[in-house]
């Protein structure tokens, strides 16, 4: 193992601490897919506890973004050291929004995961939820959930054939999946007729 120097280790040690201090304060979660039927923490939910949690640790949170990866760089305040996570840099395309509103919706996305990982906050079976069968090797839930919302958004009955072939193609023969389409579908339908 590399050597660290004080001020890594430093670092390290206040981490842990602040994701102690957060784990003992209670989290609500205010976002809701209604399309899979599961709640979660919005960035909001926990990041202004984490900026007084950091306060009182002596660290830092800075969040930048590249075309290629989105950084979450956290520095101890009092000795400088530090530790940089990272993620790929995704894309959006949200039906009706312009491009820059779409970066935005990644940037929040990306900065809300960074956060999750660094403080280890677990969003319990979300992801197990979405898919309806737990395997998660297969279908993109992201994805699914852009089809489930233009399965909602279809202002036609035509534009609703289309979108729905589109999204049970994605579920590749994930039946959770599936069913979720078959359902989504069958509510834009009775709505637009």
């Amino acid at each position: 193992m590399k050597e660290q120097s004080k001020e890594n280790l430093e670092v390290y040690v206040k981490l842990a601490v602040a994701r102690s201090k957060l784990r003992s304060k209670v989290l609500k979660k205010s976002g809701q897919n209604k399309f899979a039927g599961y709640n979660y923490f919005e960035l909001g939910d926990f990041l202004h506890p984490i900026m007084e949690i950091f306060d009182e640790v002596g660290l830092i949170g800075i969040v930048s973004f590249t075309k290629e990866q989105a950084e979450l760089r956290i520095v101890d305040t009092e000795i400088g050291g530090e530790i940089v996570i990272t993620s790929p840099f995704g894309s959006a395309a949200l039906k009706g929004c312009h491009e820059v509103q779409n970066i935005g919706a990644v940037e929040t996305y990306q900065r809300r995961y960074l956060w999750v990982t660094a403080m280890e906050i677990v969003e319990h079976d979300a992801l197990d939820s979405t898919t309806g069968s737990g395997n998660i090797e297969t279908v993109d839930v992201g994805l699914m959930i852009d089809h489930l919302a233009a399965i909602e958004a279809a202002s036609t009955l035509e534009e609703l054939k289309n979108v729905y072939g589109t999204a049970y193609a994605a579920c590749d023969g994930d039946k959770g999946w599936q069913k979720k389409v078959i359902d989504a579908k069958e509510k834009r339908k009775g709505a637009l007729k």
